[in-house]
């Protein structure tokens, strides 16, 4: 278990999703706003983190546009975000023993849950696992699909029909997203049941292969293993 429980302080606003970035993190208009704090988990330093505390902590930062751990700004990004979250509980998910200096936040993430987790494709997954995803946004500028670790959000729930609740930063806020694995081509059904939530944005130029929904862009789960 690595640092001590922080607190996390957050303004919060409910906005309008106006485009889909994937993990980029591009101004936002203002909005007014409130302040609000999150308690820490009062626990050992050897205690088990429970999933229940880490969906907790994940739905009070619904629709934050600002989030700090003692003090200082967290990077209001998915990785950022995702940190947060776990920082709340005494882990800092930006840890491993893994040197990457060009890594940006999903791959410092992914590396600390391959040092501290399990990586996997299911098919069980857990409400407070970690869920990854590629290909969200061109992340090196050169117009193909070969952007690997691009998006990372928490699982929040899991619905009867198996579609995935995640709580991520997409676009302009903290926000609930779906994915369905069974159906990763279908947005929604014939009744109006979204399965998969869109997180790349459409351009006129993308190829056919190109993915747009969560469940076309799945890559694999994570699992945070505790003492």
């Amino acid at each position: 278990m690595s640092a001590n429980p922080r607190r996390l302080t957050l303004i919060g606003a409910t906005v309008a999703i106006l485009t889909l970035v994937g993990c980029a993190n591009t101004p936002v208009a203002r909005v007014p706003a409130s302040r609000f704090e999150i308690t820490p988990v009062q626990k050992s330093p050897s205690a088990t983190v429970t999933r229940t505390g880490i969906v907790h902590t994940a739905t009070k930062l619904l629709g934050a546009r600002l989030i700090e751990s003692n003090g200082r700004r967290v990077a209001y990004d998915c990785a950022g975000v995702t940190r947060a979250i776990y920082l709340e509980h005494g882990i800092d998910l930006y840890t491993s023993n893994t040197t990457d200096r060009r890594a940006n936040g999903v791959r410092l993430i992914y590396n600390h849950m391959r040092q501290h987790g399990r990586l996997h494709q299911g098919p069980t997954v857990q409400p407070g696992d970690l869920v990854f995803f590629d290909n969200t946004w061109d992340f090196n500028g050169d117009g193909r699909l070969n952007d690997p670790l691009t998006h990372v959000g928490v699982v929040e729930r899991i619905e009867s029909d198996g579609t995935v609740v995640f709580i991520s930063r997409v676009a302009g806020a903290v926000e609930r997203y779906r994915m369905n694995l069974a159906l990763p081509h279908v947005h929604k059904t014939a009744d109006g049941r979204i399965l998969n939530d869109y997180i790349r944005r459409k351009r006129p130029t993308d190829s056919e292969e190109m993915g747009h929904l969560a469940g076309e862009l799945f890559t694999f789960y994570g699992t945070r293993i505790t003492d």
